[in-house]
């Protein structure tokens, strides 16, 4: 017969270890170091944005009026409706509403995948006007303008992997509920999920305005 596991509190009292996957703190705890140095990295690069617009301020606005601010916008409130669909997934997976949790779960992976494809129509506009590092056209303008579109394809496309682990996140998270592995009481994952879903919005309400607002 298997003996059974404990665990001790700072008292010295035993408690039956019954489940390894379900650590609420400690899985939160290791979520927020990871966290953490995802805005150490893009931190980083805000500091280098912050840099080279107090010295090229001008240029930095004639390239962001090249951007199209009503596409940037549209994908602004895809991904507010997409957190808020992801959160409340989370909450009705608590409930114990499990098939709409799932929809829900659903619904924001085909919001980040409309959000990608119009950052692809975007990207894909901007690259047959020669606006990207390294393009012949791109290296006959000013150098504020360069470190400006090299900035912004980086910063954008960064933020673009990011959407596309979010969404292979979600998959996963989908396969796992359909599994009964994410059930009531047991939602570390989708916590977890809705937190980082919550950072890439966020990371994605400043590059809005820093890349498409300051030449408005």
């Amino acid at each position: 017969m298997k003996k059974q596991e404990m665990a001790y509190d700072p008292q010295g009292n035993g408690y039956p270890v019954t489940d390894y996957h379900n650590d609420p703190i400690g899985s939160k705890l290791g979520f927020w170091i990871f966290l953490l140095t995802e805005m150490m990295m893009f931190g980083i690069l805000f500091l280098l944005f912050a840099i080279y617009f107090y010295r090229h301020t001008e240029a930095f606005s004639l390239s962001s009026g090249q951007l199209n601010v009503w596409l940037g916008g549209t994908n602004t409130v895809i991904l507010l409706v997409s957190t808020y669909t992801m959160g409340l997934s989370t909450m009705k997976m608590h409930q114990g509403k499990v098939r709409s949790a799932s929809l829900l779960v659903g619904s924001t992976a085909l919001l980040a995948v409309i959000f990608l494809s119009i950052k692809a129509i975007e990207w894909s506009a901007d690259i047959q006007h020669g606006l990207y590092p390294g393009s012949a056209a791109l290296s006959t303008l000013d150098q504020g303008e360069i470190l400006f579109f090299g900035l912004y394809f980086t910063m954008t496309g960064l933020h673009g992997l990011h959407i596309i682990i979010g969404i292979i996140l979600m998959s996963w998270a989908l396969w796992l509920i359909h599994t009964e592995q994410i059930r009531p009481g047991h939602t570390a994952i989708m916590k977890n999920m809705t937190l980082y879903w919550d950072f890439v919005h966020i990371i994605w309400v400043i590059l809005f305005p820093l890349f498409y607002m300051i030449g408005a």
